[in-house]
């Protein structure tokens, strides 16, 4: 179990001030810093001296800004020559604006961001340890910089043979949770060399032992290699898991997992193979695809593809490994023949091991988790039982969200059985168009079934199956539904008595988050698996399950925790977060040591805790006396940011929809004697099926606010005000498409928003600026193309522009373009360029590989605006993909963000621009008759997913270190 909170990032410099930053305070600090001179900003290391990120620009030519004069003159007013509140530039921005280097933001944003990460935590299958994961802080661009090879939708380092540009820890340290539920002194991890980079590290069954890998350094092939290693947790020693130095880990797909108490199942890279394929200088013959068969095959505009027979055989070069049982006393034995193994989940018995595999022929049109997949069932010692299943290529489902791939999906073990599968088919194709029923079929059968057994059917759904949460024969809950109608079901069930029929639990919509009953919460096992936790009450016979919700209300979430009768529908509610100050969660069980049954007043959770100003600390709450002992003391990421003033408001929309956003206001600041601010506004529009979901409040207004290192709220540290997440939902009611109004629906979001901050006097109306990422640069571009009377300049980034470049789908619009072909021309801004009259800058990482945002989209939309006379920028950075991970290339898109807003924003000197739109009253309707339609980005494919379903959720996680803002990640058995 870990838990990671986005913020964990940031620590504290010991030469930051400790009393917070105040409005005022800042003034001073910059007056102080304006003297330093822009050249003295640029990085150069010897690793990457040639390298800088590519601008372009067009516009007026870039006027110096005065370093004194005005700058003592606008602080000592303290106000803009507007009479908006204004903080000046702590550097100045001149005209070598395009001179080459990266560039290094002001010192209060690097204050922030150079910070080190706290450490992730991760519990011990006992509950009586906790393991600190130390990490670094922003990688250099020399990491990003290294050779890959881009294999099927898989990015792969060579020399290390894992996916590329894999984070890792630094330190282990163990903590002794002792009986007073306190914190014992750490204890590190030691024994392996220094600079160790450590990566997937698991708890062994019995608590005892630790397993995870390193590399060291990683200038030569041999030393790159990841090796498996292994520490007592008593001691804390740490030794390799294999004597040979030649046995090392192939971690493309799966790495490793505990087959029992001191035995790991390994994959590992086969000692026969030899150098990687060369790539012939004269091709074989020309690169052919055909569809003679005249199959209807619509895919998205997946990267990193294969392209041609050597693509194929690097693929099989790296991806192939050699599966390997290793005991901790040294003990080796390959099992199976070498192959392409995806994933190998032993039995909860630990007697069987299901292994996936890919093989031939593969695709030059969809990712590896399309490609044809075998699933086999092995002993424990690697003898092949049987043939589960061998799907072929699936080159052709359908874009139509909720369609998925035809075939045995979802295949796994009973969570608690010791050795019983379960899988789900589809009775429709797989495509979501077919009218049908039921449109899955949930099956289940014993490892070995007797002969002439045929596999039982424990469940038939009309919508898509969604997965199960296991208890026991007597109970499990099965989850199905639908995205057109935001439709989700649940069902109870009894596995082991089929005389009793399954009935409805719950019948909801996703979109309802008032009516969320919460998830029940799961404990684990002597196996190692995770099954619902059953409660009982003294003198009660009753069976309860704790229903764990986020409790959203129209003040906000108030998270809860309530003791449900699964029979009754009767629920109790035995813990509920503060609601004045604090904002509190349940993050996991913790008294689910022992087998049976939890008796509530043994029951033990562990919660978190946080305020708008308190960064989030963990406690551990015991019954019956619910007394909360905090068990870490993390400090404030950011102090000078300490007494940031946040406010969740609500506002409307003139078509009666219900809006909120977060306000952020600097420390200090008091609109009453500092007057208006520059505002920043940044969001990601959202789609729902009906206004009153649209409507409803999510999120809370006491939760602590995790600066990331692009985060908009940096420039709380600049003096603007936070226009955090406004919500901007694009409502498609019964059989409307959302995206049909697209436009019209945004920008009468950004109008209700730009309103309300002038309303409440914090942002000064010249002086507001909108940004997003991604599906929010989209965003950002269609407004400044629609409603240029709202926003004086744009910031976008990794977005995608031309909506003709995604014809099979994007986002949630599962409507081709030829199918929609006005909606699709209308919502890209690509085909408004000509209306683009404020300041946009525009930046994209040049290895962008998410399926719907190529970098040629920021290239083609410069262009488009460069034709037309748009003031514009462009910066290409390399080696960057969606996110941006390198320090150097942050800093730079950080100075760059902050150059745009000083100059465009607070300073606004785009002022001689012709635009006859501007002069149009803030909330006055938009009379563009062209306004229509725009839709949601395409989310990072997740390369683990095996693709068997269409429908991409949005997710904050980082597909190289799994961190959300708040999680569990359950540990591998």
């Amino acid at each position: 179990m870990r838990l990671h909170k986005v913020y964990h990032r940031f620590s504290i410099f010991s030469s930051l001030p400790t009393s917070p930053l105040s409005f005022h305070h800042s003034i001073s600090t910059y007056k102080k810093l304006i003297s330093i001179p822009i050249r003295s900003l640029s990085i150069h290391h010897t690793h990457t001296n040639s390298l800088k990120p590519t601008t372009h620009f067009l516009g007026k030519p870039i006027k110096k800004m005065s370093t004194h004069s005005n700058f003592h003159a606008l602080a000592a007013e303290n106000v803009g020559p507007d009479g908006s509140a204004a903080l000046p530039p702590t550097q100045t921005y001149e005209d070598d604006a395009l001179d080459g280097g990266y560039r290094l933001p002001p010192q209060e944003i690097r204050d922030i961001v150079d910070a080190p990460p706290l450490p992730a935590l991760s519990f011990s299958p006992k509950r009586d340890k906790i393991l600190f994961l130390k990490r670094r802080s922003l990688p250099p661009l020399s990491d990003l910089a290294r050779p890959e090879e881009k294999l099927a939708g898989v990015r792969i380092d060579a020399k290390c043979n894992t996916r590329s540009r894999m984070s890792f820890y630094t330190g282990i340290g163990i903590h002794e949770l002792l009986a007073d539920s306190t914190l014992g002194p750490e204890k590190e991890i030691h024994g392996f060399p220094d600079g160790a980079k450590i990566n997937f590290v698991t708890w062994s069954p019995d608590a005892r032992y630790l397993s995870f890998c390193i590399r060291v350094g990683e200038e030569d092939d041999s030393s790159s290699k990841l090796r498996v290693w292994f520490a007592d947790v008593e001691t804390g020693k740490a030794r390799p898991l294999f004597q040979s130095p030649d046995i090392c880990l192939n971690a493309i797909f799966d790495n490793f997992v505990w087959v029992d108490d001191s035995t790991l199942l390994v994959c590992t890279i086969p000692l026969s193979r030899g150098n990687p394929p060369k790539k012939p200088l004269v091709p074989f013959s020309p690169k052919i695809q055909a569809n003679e068969q005249r199959s209807v095959v619509q895919v998205r505009t997946y990267q990193d593809l294969l392209k041609d027979e050597y693509d194929e055989d690097l693929f099989d070069y790296y991806a192939t490994s050699q599966l390997v049982l290793a005991s901790l006393d040294g003990t080796v034995k390959e099992i199976g023949p070498p192959a392409l193994y995806t994933s190998i989940d032993p039995s909860p018995d630990r007697k069987y091991i299901l292994i996936s595999s890919f093989h031939r022929p593969y695709s030059y049109i969809v990712p590896c988790g399309r490609f044809p997949k075998k699933v086999d069932l092995w002993t424990s010692d690697g003898k092949l039982v049987r043939e589960i299943c061998d799907l072929p290529l699936a080159e052709d489902i359908p874009i139509t969200s909720s369609s998925v791939r035809k075939g045995m999906r979802s295949l796994n073990w009973r969570a608690d059985k010791p050795s019983t599968l379960y899988w789900v088919e589809t009775q429709d194709g797989g495509d979501a168009k077919v009218e049908v029923s039921p449109r899955d079929i949930i099956y289940s059968e014993p490892a070995e079934p007797l002969q002439g057994e045929k596999p039982s059917i424990m469940h038939k759904l009309d919508l898509r199956y969604g997965g199960i949460s296991w208890c026991d024969d007597s109970l499990a809950l099965v989850y199905e539904s639908w995205y057109k109608t935001r439709q989700i079901r649940t069902w109870v069930l009894s596995p082991g008595n089929v005389d009793m029929s399954p009935r409805v639990l719950f019948d909801r919509s996703s979109e309802d988050v008032y009516s969320d009953p919460g998830s029940p919460m799961l404990r684990r096992t002597p196996a190692g698996t995770y099954v619902i936790a059953k409660l009982k009450k003294e003198g009660d016979d009753s069976t309860y399950v704790l229903l764990n919700g986020n409790g959203a209300t129209p003040e906000g979430n108030i998270p809860f925790l309530d003791l449900f009768d699964i029979k009754t529908g009767s629920k109790e509610r035995i813990w509920e977060s503060t609601k004045e100050k604090y904002y509190e969660t349940v993050v996991a069980l913790m008294s689910d040591q022992d087998e049976g049954d939890i008796r509530l007043d043994s029951l033990k959770i562990l919660t978190s805790k946080e305020s708008k100003t308190e960064n989030t600390q963990y406690y551990l709450k015991s019954w019956p006396e619910k007394k909360a002992i905090q068990i870490t003391n993390f400090p404030h990421p950011y102090p000078q940011l300490a007494s940031l003033q946040k406010e969740m408001i609500r506002y409307q929309r003139k078509d009666g929809v219900q809006l909120q956003a977060t306000l952020y206001l600097p420390p200090g600041y008091d609109p009453a004697r500092d007057g208006p601010l520059p505002c920043l506004v940044w969001s990601y529009p959202g789609e729902f099926k009906s206004k009153e979901a649209a409507s409803q409040v999510r999120g809370s207004p006491n939760e602590f606010s995790g600066i990331g290192s692009t985060s908009a709220l940096l420039w709380l540290a600049r003096g603007f005000a936070i226009l955090s997440g406004p919500t901007i939902p694009i409502i498609g009611e019964g059989k409307e498409e959302a995206n049909d109004k697209y436009v019209e629906q945004l920008v009468a979001s950004a109008e209700a928003a730009v309103e309300e901050v002038i309303r409440r006097g914090v942002a000064h109306p010249n002086k507001i600026a909108v940004g997003g990422h991604s599906y929010g640069a989209f965003m950002t571009a269609n407004l400044l193309a629609h409603a240029p009377h709202l926003f004086c300049c744009g910031i976008a980034r990794s977005g995608a522009y031309n909506r003709t470049l995604t014809p099979f789908g994007f986002q949630n619009e599962d409507r081709t373009l030829w199918e929609a072909t006005s909606v699709y021309v209308e919502m890209s801004p690509f085909m408004s360029a000509n209306k683009i009259k404020k300041p946009i800058l525009l930046i994209h990482g040049e290895e962008d590989n998410n399926s719907g945002t190529l970098t040629m989209q920021s290239d083609r939309f410069f262009n488009a605006l460069k034709g037309h006379g748009a003031l514009c920028r462009l910066v290409i950075l390399p080696f960057e993909s969606h996110g941006y991970a390198a320090r150097e290339s942050i800093m730079h898109v950080l100075w760059e963000s902050d150059r745009w807003l000083q100059k465009y924003c607070v300073l606004n000197t785009s002022d001689a621009i012709v635009d006859s739109d501007s002069s149009k009253d803030v909330g006055k309707e938009s009379t563009d008759s062209e306004s229509k339609a725009v839709p949601a980005e395409d989310h990072h494919y997740d390369l683990q997913d095996l693709g068997e379903q269409t429908h991409q959720e949005s997710s904050v996680v980082d597909h190289q270190t799994g961190f959300r803002k708040k999680s569990i990640a359950t540990p591998k058995r």
